[in-house]
């Protein structure tokens, strides 16, 4: 990508993914189209570790790894960890990647099933095919926004949900590097932009189409070269009808760049 232009939506590791552009000579131009919003409630989480002593959950799935940290935070400023340790311990718990098995395991959570690449929902169910869910209680820890394709079906086969907000997503406080961003692809000034997540899709689109520019974005970003993290962010550029040039397997960050990388190449 020496000499190229790579366009980074990314925040939470933005820097990290600029940084490998950068190693391979090219330059990130940075355009975050995604806020975390802390949204975790102690007084809830207080109220649902204690209710979980008396009304114990069948199953934990836990998405992302960000989420599981903020809540064992929360836990541990209300001096509720080790009972809910042992609400986990006693329950099956379930991982959809890397990150959030990390945070588990850094607090010596046995861990019964574990989605397997490119870690979607499809993976999740996957692994839940042979449980019986009938009429059990399935905590889900939500990552950004309800996970609906889950939810739905979930309770298709039965189950009882509760969810754990610890996070939301939402758009940047600061909007205009995304506006710059659409002023380069406009002067075809951009060589490719990176999608790190589907949520970075649709507040592109938002943004866009609050300006009257979708049309011309839609057009522009297939005019230039597209890269995107995975299959879900994939599903959500189609549905704004934009091609996507490459896509890691697997959907990780070092072999996001190289992909990219060989794109160029």
């Amino acid at each position: 990508m020496k000499d190229k232009i790579i366009a980074i939506l990314e925040n939470r590791s933005g820097e990290q993914l600029a940084d490998l552009v950068r190693k391979y000579g090219g330059t990130p131009f940075s355009a975050p189209a995604l806020a975390e919003i802390p949204d975790i409630d102690p007084v809830l989480i207080a109220q649902m570790v204690h209710d979980w002593q008396t009304n114990q959950p069948d199953f934990f799935i836990f998405q992302t790894g960000v989420g599981v940290k903020a809540l064992f935070a929360t836990t541990d400023a209300l001096g509720v960890s080790e009972q809910f340790l042992q609400v986990l311990k006693a329950a099956k718990v379930v991982v959809r990647g890397a990150k959030p098995t990390a945070a588990l395991r850094s607090r010596n959570v046995r861990i019964d099933l574990t989605a397997s690449e490119p870690y979607t929902t499809a993976e999740i169910l996957t692994v839940l095919d042979g449980c019986s869910l009938a009429g059990k209680l399935v905590v889900v820890q939500r990552y950004g926004d309800v996970n609906w394709e889950l939810q739905k079906a979930l309770e298709k086969k039965g189950a009882r949900l509760e969810e754990i907000t610890t996070y939301r997503w939402s758009l940047p406080e600061n909007t205009q590097p995304m506006v710059d961003m659409m002023d380069e692809l406009d002067r075809d000034a951009i060589d490719m932009v990176c999608f790190t997540s589907a949520s970075q899709v649709y507040n592109l689109f938002t943004v866009a189409e609050q300006l009257g520019r979708a049309a011309t974005l839609k057009t522009a970003l297939n005019r230039s070269l597209v890269a995107s993290i995975g299959p879900v962010c994939t599903k959500a550029l189609e549905k704004f009808s934009i091609s996507v040039d490459v896509e890691p397997t697997p959907p990780k960050l070092g072999p996001f760049i190289s992909a990219i990388n060989s794109q160029f190449s």
